[in-house]
């Protein structure tokens, strides 16, 4: 037993060493596991390895064309001098590509499958384009297939065709040997008998080879009379049909299998029709150009034709003669990127667990659980029950007090508690809030790490259906916090510095892109410190948005701040605009709408991504913009909320006249780290317990009703730098999401109106803003499908010709004229009709 106590006792000793050498050894080599992993994963590997394989089948293709003029020539050497071939000076071969394409074309043809050879340049050809271009003309698994077979086959039919001649070659040693193999076991007539089978198997089996059905149509054709007029008739609908049956019964795999069923008829809306002529005796013709003639012979005016291949609908209503076709299918967002892959959870650092012994778990507990009753006893305050609830840093004690202890007097030992445990952070919750009990929250004496891997492999995370799940950590209860920013809808997050505002950030960002495709998520980010969000400006493309003259998505500059706002601004009523005119009231019923194609494209409607604007330093833009940046803030915290937008603010000074009024009635939802004094945690959370907190990830969250302390994940920088990496080095969209341009007020143009650099579609343009009374030149790049320069010089023309009126910020311009009489009138005074 003494041993014992001694090994435990002593921190130095060498089996703990060993221990934890062992378990740094394991992660160390997880984590180059997963960077070698990475690396093959890379979109710019890939793209490297397919211009390599393009670059050899070309290569190879030169080289054999070369050989079959040179062969006779280049063998010799090559037989003569194989080993020293390529580094004697004075051989020289007739071969274009040089020795290099000599030995390749004498190890594929002559050695290995003569010129079928040239197989294996279709398939180093079609890898290459899949890889480099993302071009998949043929299947890869079919080529493949394809090839092996007409690689064997084709060289065993010309090794036994040249097997007397010189050109063996054709063939190839491979076709040589097969064919001298297949002599000697079943002879030339069985070679031949089997060559040609084997052929007419494959032909059979892959192309759908049918001799009954060649038989029957040379039947018919002589059977057919030849007469004029006989020929120039067309074949009736039964014999077409009938026809048709018989050859569906023959080719049950090759051909394009329909399923026709009687339908009432619907007077639903229909989103897409396509109207072919319904002339009699002729089959219909969809717009995938396969015929489908019905299999009954009388079908009702209305049917369904089911074309399981596709997963389509396809349904034809016959009226007064048209045939009207109506393909349903949903609009995927995610299509144009349908080849990105989330992040991996090997990308998260697995950090050692440091929970120290059970056993001194326990002794602590028991001992503070002795020392609070202790403490309460000498107060004279009785206890009916206490107990213990270990979470991750801090440990919640219940207490049940006795009959007529009144609550405040237990609060008020808050400090002789603290004096007692001689621990710093203790928090009494009296009562908690859904309990007949008194909380006190003691911090514990070895606090764990959170790792930010365990929230996010966390099947409270994995099968969260939220809009927008983040993970913040762990409660004290050590259970798994997931919460809905689209429900918050805006968060407010503040502490003193080094408490964990940038990792409580890193974590909230790593969430979202760990569940939400590029189609569906956009990220404004504005960080003034220019050093804390600068890692994902790799994932530009894929995941941020910006302004059209911006050259980078991380804004850092305070006046592109306001720009970048008021930007945001005018988004919001845009798509209130779009939310309006499809009569939805969130953005999920009108994203709902537009995926089943309810909602016109032509019409300026869009899928609509969420917009997250994440600030990192709040406290350094109000004091250097002011008003300028707090009233549009406090604008999309009033209204963004139904159309997708958020916001996700960060201070490190929770001052009155930093958090202002106006700022705290719309942030429902704010997060305190650590803090100073009471008055700056009343200042964000309108009650005391911030500054009672320990610090490294420890926060106080408050969602309107009630405290919940968490103790934050945590998310190194290497994390971040995998995570970024991964989504980076894949395919992306063209460019970031181009917010509404709001340009500057000293650059407003103010040049006078030319009518000869007038603008082809000024008239058209001046009459929509007329008919809508906005002047938005966002209004004009949707209604015209115009360019962000070319409407936003179409608004300074018309501001120089007074339709419309100055730059007013965020709100769309004044439009002057009210009606199109007015304005037919001013163009025609103008001469400009």
């Amino acid at each position: 037993m003494a041993r014992k106590n001694t090994l435990k006792s002593n921190p130095n000793n060498t089996y703990t060493n060993d221990i934890k050498s062992v378990k740094k050894a394991k992660s160390k080599s997880k984590n180059q596991a997963s960077k070698f992993i990475l690396f093959f994963k890379n979109d710019r590997v890939h793209q490297a390895f397919g211009v390599f394989l393009l670059a050899f089948a070309v290569f190879l293709f030169i080289s054999f064309i070369s050989y079959l003029f040179y062969w006779q020539t280049d063998d010799t050497l090559i037989d003569n001098s194989a080993q020293s071939i390529l580094f004697d000076a004075t051989i020289q071969v007739e071969n274009w590509m040089g020795k290099f394409g000599s030995l390749f074309a004498y190890l594929f043809i002559k050695k290995g499958f003569g010129i079928m050879s040239f197989s294996f340049l279709s398939l180093f050809f079609l890898v290459g384009l899949n890889l480099t271009f993302d071009y998949k003309p043929f299947s890869f698994l079919k080529s493949s297939m394809y090839a092996t077979f007409f690689i064997i086959w084709g060289s065993t039919l010309l090794g036994f065709l040249f097997l007397n001649s010189i050109y063996t070659i054709l063939g190839g040693a491979f076709g040589v040997q097969m064919s001298v193999w297949l002599n000697s076991i079943i002879g030339q007539i069985g070679t031949v008998i089997l060559l040609l089978s084997t052929f007419l198997i494959f032909g059979i089996i892959e192309f759908n080879l049918s001799f009954k059905g060649m038989l029957k149509a040379k039947r018919a054709k002589l059977e057919t009379p030849t007469t004029e007029t006989d020929s120039e008739e067309e074949p009736t609908e039964e014999s077409l049909y009938d026809e048709k049956e018989e050859e569906e019964e023959e080719e049950e795999d090759g051909m394009l299998q329909f399923e026709v069923r009687k339908i009432e008829k619907k007077t639903e809306q229909k989103p897409q029709e396509v109207t072919f002529e319904d002339k009699s005796n002729r089959s219909q013709e969809l717009t995938t150009e396969t015929k489908t003639p019905p299999r009954e012979s009388q079908i009702d005016d209305d049917f369904e034709i089911i074309i399981p291949q596709n997963e389509e609908i396809v349904k034809a209503d016959a009226i007064d003669g048209i045939t009207h076709y109506t393909i349903d299918t949903e609009y995927d967002p995610r299509l144009e990127l349908s080849s990105y892959q989330f992040p991996t959870i090997d990308l998260m650092i697995e950090y050692p667990n440091e929970q120290g012994d059970a056993n001194e778990k326990k002794e602590e507990l028991h001992a503070n659980k002795d020392k609070i009753i202790e403490t309460l006893k000498n107060y004279s305050i009785q206890i009916d029950k206490i107990s213990a609830t270990v979470g991750p840093t801090v440990t919640l004690y219940e207490i049940v007090p006795a009959p007529g202890v009144r609550i405040s007097k237990i609060k008020n030992l808050e400090d002789d508690i603290a004096l007692s445990l001689a621990a710093l952070g203790i928090r009494i919750i009296a009562p908690i809030p859904g309990k007949g009990t008194i909380g006190i929250e003691v911090p514990n004496s070895k606090p764990e790490i959170v790792p930010m891997r365990s929230i996010l492999s966390s099947e409270k995370f994995v099968n969260s259906k939220f809009d927008l799940p983040i993970g913040l950590g762990k409660t004290i209860s050590n259970e798994t916090f997931v919460y809905d920013l689209a429900k918050m809808p805006h968060l407010l997050m503040a502490g003193a510095t080094g408490q964990g505002k940038s990792v409580g950030l890193n974590a909230i960002i790593a969430s979202l892109l760990y569940k939400k495709h590029p189609a569906e998520l956009k990220f404004v980010m504005v960080d003034p410190k220019k050093v804390e969000l600068t890692l994902f400006s790799k994932i530009e493309r894929h995941y941020l948005a910006k302004l059209p003259d911006s050259e980078e998505a991380i804004i850092t500059d305070t006046k592109k701040v306001v720009r970048t706002v008021n930007s945001l601004c005018i988004e919001m009523d845009n798509r209130y605009d779009l939310l309006k005119d499809a009569q939805c009231r969130n953005i999920k019923e009108y994203n709902y709408k537009f995926i089943n194609r309810k909602l016109n494209p032509e019409n300026g409607h869009r899928f609509l991504p969420y917009i997250v604007l994440i600030v990192d330093e709040f406290a350094d833009l109000i004091m250097t913009a002011g008003k300028e940046v707090e009233m549009p803030i406090a604008r999309l915290a009033q209204l963004a909320r139904a159309i997708g937008i958020h916001l996700v603010i960060a201070t490190q000074r929770p001052s009155v006249n930093i958090i202002t009024g106006t700022i705290k009635a719309n942030f429902p939802a704010r997060i305190a780290f650590r803090v100073t004094s009471k008055i700056d945690s009343r200042t964000i959370l309108d009650s005391s317990g911030a500054e009672q907190l320990i610090g490294r990830g420890d926060m106080l969250l408050s969602t309107g009703n009630d405290l919940i302390r968490l103790q934050c994940a945590f998310v190194d920088t290497p994390e971040i730098d995998n995570i970024t990496e991964f989504i980076g080095s894949q395919r992306a969209f063209s460019s970031a999401l181009l917010l509404p341009e709001v340009p500057d007020d000293e650059t407003e143009s103010t040049a006078e109106f030319d009518p000869d650099d007038r603008d082809s579609m000024f008239i058209e343009a001046a009459r929509i803003l007329v008919q809508t009374q906005q002047g938005s030149t966002s209004l004009l790049q949707r209604k015209l499908r115009l360019g962000y320069n070319r409407a936003g010089r179409i608004i300074d023309q018309m501001e120089a010709l007074g339709i419309v009126g100055p730059f007013e910020g965020s709100k769309a311009r004044e439009v002057k004229i009210k009606t199109e009489i007015e304005l037919n009138e001013f163009l025609k005074d103008n001469n400009l009709v």
